[in-house]
């Protein structure tokens, strides 16, 4: 992928943004990784592209904790604070005029629904939803993070693996969900992958399908 690369100051710290665009984009998919990975996570890549091809922009967005070079995860609030101030540069700049759209794999996609409303995004895309953390031997299930999907207000795509730890979330008026061969990596059906995020995209936004 092609692109260039920025760093936006937040509260929290520098995040570092990755802008891949399309001509004569007509909307800007903004994604985030993962707790411990990166932007170059195999499922974000194959997103990317998908969206490039149908005319959609893409931002990567590195998280401050992972551009000062630390691998542990921070508190949701300053995780959805990063991520709002990164959203209000985009829509001032690369995305000004554009709509939307936000998403990311596990725990950037638990960001993005926290923050749609607060980012004016026009829909989420959830890659590898951490629905419910596994429980560990002897102790008691912990609560599952349904309410972050339910609080979401538009259109919502669930891209999961159908043998992912962190469970399977339902289906509800404005929200799919599309089961995958694989785990939470999403790495085993790259072509369902595909086939999962550029039907939504075209559904959401009416953009053609690649030719």
């Amino acid at each position: 992928m092609t692109g260039t690369t920025h760093d936006v100051e937040t509260p929290q710290g520098t995040a570092r943004v990755h802008l891949h665009p399309a001509d004569g984009a007509r909307a800007l998919l903004m994604l985030g990784h993962g707790a411990g990975g990166g932007v170059a996570a195999p499922d974000l890549v194959i997103a990317t592209g998908v969206a490039q091809g149908l005319g959609i922009a893409v931002a990567l967005v590195e998280q401050p904790y992972r551009v000062a070079g630390r691998r542990s995860s921070v508190p949701a609030p300053r995780l959805d604070m990063a991520w709002t101030a990164v959203a209000d540069h985009l829509r001032a700049g690369p995305g000004s005029a554009l709509p939307l759209i936000t998403g990311g794999r596990s725990s950037g996609a638990r960001v993005a629904c926290r923050t749609a409303a607060a980012s004016g995004a026009s829909g989420v895309l959830c890659l590898a939803f951490p629905l419910q953390p596994p429980a560990r031997a002897g102790a008691a299930p912990r609560p599952d993070r349904l309410p972050e999907l339910a609080a979401v207000t538009v259109p919502v795509l669930i891209v999961q693996g159908e043998r992912d730890p962190f469970g399977m979330p339902t289906e509800a008026p404005g929200r799919r969900v599309v089961r995958l061969a694989g785990d939470h990596s999403l790495k085993s059906d790259a072509a369902g992958l595909r086939a999962a995020v550029g039907g939504w995209l075209t559904d959401v936004l009416g953009a053609p399908r690649p030719g």
